[in-house]
């Protein structure tokens, strides 16, 4: 029998179980354990995981004995108690579990588990060794043997059973990284800093000690030399290969000067934003209408907690969210800065350092997992050298802000926005607006063509509405003129995919030294290999999709489950070998530009060509300093990015993105296209932008080139109230998944059955979806549409109990169910 002062906690595991575990706390460890400390506990027989505490309590589990927890990772919390309320509510609004909010939140160097493979970073020889007791030390020998071990394998070398405290320390110090962290390319910047021992601080000993080292010991003399000359009063460290090339000496000679604790070593993070050379600008004078804007923004505020900014491109947005960035700081708070593209971070992290040096921190899915960690402390400690402005896409609304005052949600109409696999599949906008909700603090989204459901916000008065009509400067907005395809098909006067009138409009805009962006929706060469005598086309062998081919590599590719094939010089069907690329992809038109414009430099911007650490900054640094002529991209060159120089911006391929099966095409179509007619003529002289289409005289086009959006909004507001879309219904999409087509089908029409129990019409399907096998797996779609004001927590309720009941069924439980709420 317990007694009645044994303290437990509950606990989330950061994988995909319904409830929290609850285990006891060893008497040890009672007065140090709290909320939002890492705790490792067991899961099942031999499974290890590292658990953040979510409640501390004296109440026993009744189904079950509790387990004591293995160890006690950190001495503070390290997720606050907001954190655990968005955590709570992304649980509840998402439908998925706590567990899988804490696996999207929490950086993998802070939830190690007993399946995490370790490796050593590369350059562990460059670190000090000799800072490892005998434990850590034994495991750097193991894996310079083993190159791979587990945590069951590190425990078996050590002899004991909790390892994650000893492999936390490792890690901290660089020696060592995950498996899952070396495939993300790049590791984090590490250096080593010697320090004079603190036993030679006093005068009289280090002379002493000089003598002694001089006498015996020539390259150690001349490197104390080489460290007393850099670091004089002792108390700002040299790097230690710096320090060695001074002295012309290798490490070695280090190791022993510290074995004689001479010197002492830490390692120290350099972070990824390299320290802010130049001088701290000003901000820049707004003009009257920025101004105003910035009133009535600041007049919203006193009632209202959400502004949407919607202004014209190049209408000067930026300068308005430094002023309000620079009044936020001024009191002591945090910005959290959203963007939907890496890309954009990238750019606007060179603009905004001149405004506010160091004190930005940049969040994002390209750093890995340290960096992710080092970032996650900065803005839970701003005052200690920490972030004051924390720059990301989506995945920073995570992050655990001391004191956030204003959320900036920039380009809020993206769909980028929208977390797809795993869960939770959030939208980082709507995320963004309760998490403020949590801090009592600001929101400002800011778009030249605000989503359908935002403006309905702002126009229902949820959302204050400030709007700036025209761009910074008095610069017009680009003419937008239309190439009829269909035309010039029938005059032969297109040239592959590019129409005459598109070419002779190049070719006069670099005559005159400016610069070209053609968006193509599309990457790769060719999205079709087809025979032309009896059009059969090469599928993917695990989906129901065609190839699409990439020159480059002489590849077919699978962009869904990521299936590779040579091309095949003979026909499937036929036997025929006429076989050819239909279509075109931005790796195509890179090409064929090499042939009509030799004499243009061409860079490509599309997934292919920025996966690397550095990719996107150095197209765009080439593309800002001209030594790039034409940038050929996907919707990567659509969102934001501001260049001085581009006077000619074109679509090729209109059509494609009018024709998308979406209740949301036409909205999408009009952003992308008016979002990359924004990309011209920002400075000085008036931009160009020319659409390619068959359809010229089609309503949305005609909507792009007169830049109206009120009359697009006041269309789809009309089709989505008759049809039951958003704004005026919610929609939960139900995926399921079986390798059976057959099983799956007839388990989603019992399922479909079951949910119109409760929701009668409201229920929609089942259906396969535009792709209907993935991997391997079949899929079906049910799709539930919900009054607006009917109460989400209790048909999400009603949804979870539905599905649960259904996999009671043990034939059921090899389905796989995927909620998704409000899908884009």
């Amino acid at each position: 029998m317990m007694s009645d002062n044994t303290l437990f906690v509950d606990v989330i595991i950061p994988i995909a179980i319904p409830n929290l575990l609850t285990y006891r706390i060893p008497r040890e460890l009672e007065k140090e354990v709290g909320i939002g400390q890492r705790v490792v506990v067991q899961l099942g027989k031999a499974k290890l995981y590292t658990a953040i505490i979510h409640k501390v309590h004296e109440v026993p589990p009744e189904k079950y004995e509790a387990k004591y927890i293995e160890s006690l990772l950190d001495e503070m919390p390290i997720v606050t108690a907001k954190q655990l309320r968005f955590w709570e509510w992304m649980a509840s609004y998402y439908l998925c579990t706590l567990g899988e909010v804490a696996g999207m939140a929490l950086p993998s160097s802070l939830k190690l588990a007993s399946e995490t493979k370790l490796v050593l970073n590369d350059d562990h020889e460059t670190l000090d060794s000799s800072v490892l007791n005998d434990k850590e030390f034994l495991i750097l020998e193991a894996l310079e043997i083993q190159k791979v071990l587990e945590f069951k394998e590190v425990a078996e070398i050590l002899g004991i059973k909790t390892v994650q405290p000893v492999i936390k320390k490792l890690i901290e110090l660089g020696f060592i990284t995950t498996e899952e962290e070396l495939k993300q390319r790049y590791r984090p910047k590490t250096e080593e800093m010697i320090f004079l021992h603190e036993r030679l601080l006093e005068d009289e000993v280090l002379q002493v000690t000089f003598e002694e080292i001089e006498r015996k010991a020539p390259k150690q003399s001349t490197l104390l030399m080489a460290y007393l000359r850099e670091d004089p009063d002792y108390s700002q460290g040299v790097n230690k290969i710096q320090l060695q090339k001074m002295a012309d000496v290798d490490s070695s000679v280090t190791r022993k000067l510290i074995d004689k604790e001479v010197f002492r070593v830490e390692s120290r993070y350099v972070d990824r934003i390299q320290g802010y050379e130049g001088e701290i600008e000003e901000e820049k004078e707004l003009s009257e209408a920025q101004e105003t804007a910035l009133e009535e923004i600041n007049a919203h505020y006193t009632d209202k907690d959400v502004v949407l900014l919607h202004g014209v491109t190049g209408s000067g947005k930026t300068e308005l969210y430094v002023r309000l960035i620079k009044e936020t700081i001024a009191r002591g708070e945090q910005v959290l800065y959203l963007l939907p593209e890496i890309a954009l971070t990238t750019q606007l992290i060179q603009r905004l350092q001149r405004y506010f040096g160091d004190s930005i921190g940049v969040y994002h899915s390209r750093f890995n997992q340290m960096e992710r960690a080092e970032t996650w402390k900065k803005a839970m400690h701003p005052k200690a050298q920490g972030y004051q402005i924390v720059m990301g896409a989506r995945s920073a609304v995570f992050l655990p802000f001391e004191k956030l005052g204003l959320v900036i949600v920039d380009e809020e109409h993206e769909t980028s926005f929208k977390q797809h696999d795993p869960a939770p599949r959030y939208h980082g906008r709507d995320a963004a607006v309760v998490l403020a909700m949590l801090h009592k603090s600001k929101v400002l989204m800011g778009s030249a063509t605000p989503a359908v459901e935002t403006y309905f916000n702002a126009e229902e008065g949820r959302y204050g509405l400030v709007s700036l009509k025209n761009r910074f400067g008095g610069m017009i907005m680009p003419e937008i003129q239309c190439a009829d395809i269909g035309k010039e098909l029938k005059k032969r006067t297109m040239k592959n995919h590019f129409s005459s009138f598109l070419l002779e409009a190049m070719e006069d805009t670099l005559k005159r030294g400016k610069q070209i962006i053609l968006f193509q929706n599309r990457r790769g060469y060719a999205p079709l290999w087809q025979c032309k005598t009896c059009g059969w086309v090469p599928q993917c062998n695990r989906c129901d999709v065609s190839l699409t081919y990439h020159k480059r590599e002489h590849h077919l590719n699978c962009h869904y489950c990521g299936y590779t094939v040579r091309p095949p010089v003979v026909c499937g069907a036929c036997g025929s070998h006429d076989i050819r690329s239909i279509g075109f992809g931005t790796e195509k038109i890179e090409e064929d530009l090499a042939t009509f414009l030799p004499k243009a430099k061409v860079a490509r911007m599309d997934l292919d060509t920025t996966r690397s650490k550095h990719a996107y900054q150095k197209l765009l640094s080439d593309f800002d300093a001209g030594n790039i002529d034409i940038l050929v991209g996907t919707q990567m060159v659509t969102k934001g990015l501001d260049f001085e120089n581009v006077e000619l911006v074109s679509v090729l391929n209109a059509d494609a993105m009018l024709n998308f099966p979406d209740f949301r095409a036409f909205e999408k179509a009009f952003q992308l296209m008016t979002q990359v007619a924004g990309r011209a003529g920002r400075r000085n002289e008036r931009g160009r932008v020319i659409i390619q289409t068959y359809n010229p005289d089609h309503w949305v086009i005609q909507k792009v080139m007169q830049y109206d959006f009120a009359s697009l909004y006041k269309h789809e507001l009309t089709e989505r109230y008759a049809y039951h879309y958003p704004p005026y219904y919610r929609l939960i999409k139900l995926n399921l998944r079986h390798k059976s087509e057959g099983f799956l089908y007839n388990a989603a029409k019992d399922l479909a059955a079951k949910l119109r129990v409760h929701f009668g019409e409201r229920v929609i399907g089942p259906e396969a979806p535009y792709v209907a096998r993935i991997n391997n797996y079949y899929h079906q779609n049910i799709l539930l549409k919900l009054e607006r004001d009917v109460s989400p927590a209790k048909f999400k309720k009603v949804v979870r109990n539905t599905i649960t009941v259904f996999q009671q069924d043990k034939e059921m439980r090899s389905i796989r169910i995927v909620p998704d709420v409000d899908p884009m």
